[in-house]
């Protein structure tokens, strides 16, 4: 048999409990546990297997997008070094060797042969320096321009449509990682590309 003093105890202090647990001072549960879990969640992506993935990711990506153009330089006998050069040379018109040189980071020895077979078949073009006769001043030819257009479209195809299918904000997230991985010169070299860009836009009257 229950003791009706202890039921009688548990009726009155049964409300009062409940309404602590409403009033807005009242104490609540500390919500350090919840914000430790998605702490800890949100850093999975840096986990070894994460970052391996992410390699697979670039590698992949690079592939394909640069395999998108070598159909058309493998035509005309002309591989990703002449492509990479005709496209530096493009976005930057009159640039010095020792400019592309610090773009493309390779030896001069190398970029020596690939500007000679890009200059030797009419693509690009060298003048000397305005203030110093012994620089060359590399720009495309029409003949390189038109080439250069060719392989842009191609690659265009693929990263647009990738594009589209992320959106914007996924879009973004890849620019700010891509900006991550790079060192200190190039973030500096697309900031002045971008400004350029945005310089570039037409403005709404």
């Amino acid at each position: 048999m229950s003791d009706p003093r202890v039921e009688a105890t548990a009726q009155t202090t049964a409300p009062q409990s409940h309404a602590a647990a409403g009033k807005p001072g009242a104490a609540r549960p500390a919500p350090a546990l919840a914000e430790s879990k998605a702490a800890g969640s949100s850093l999975l992506f840096l986990r070894e297997e994460e970052i391996r993935l992410a390699q697979d990711l670039l590698f992949f990506a690079y592939r394909d997008f640069t395999g998108a153009a070598d159909v058309i330089l493998d035509e005309l006998g002309l591989g990703r070094a002449h492509h990479r050069a005709l496209h530096f040379i493009g976005r930057n018109p009159q640039t010095t060797v020792t400019e592309l040189l610090g773009i493309l980071r390779i030896t001069k020895q190398s970029l020596a042969r690939v500007l000679g077979v890009l200059v030797e078949q009419g693509y690009v073009t060298q003048a000397p320096g305005r203030d110093d006769r012994r620089q060359r001043l590399l720009s495309l030819t029409p003949k390189g321009e038109a080439l250069e257009r060719r392989l842009f479209n191609r690659q265009r195809e693929r990263l647009s449509a990738a594009y589209r299918d992320a959106g914007g904000p996924a879009v973004e997230g890849f620019r700010r990682v891509m900006r991550g991985i790079m060192n200190e010169a190039a973030r500096a070299y697309m900031d002045r590309a971008e400004a350029t860009a945005h310089d570039d836009r037409p403005r709404q009257s």
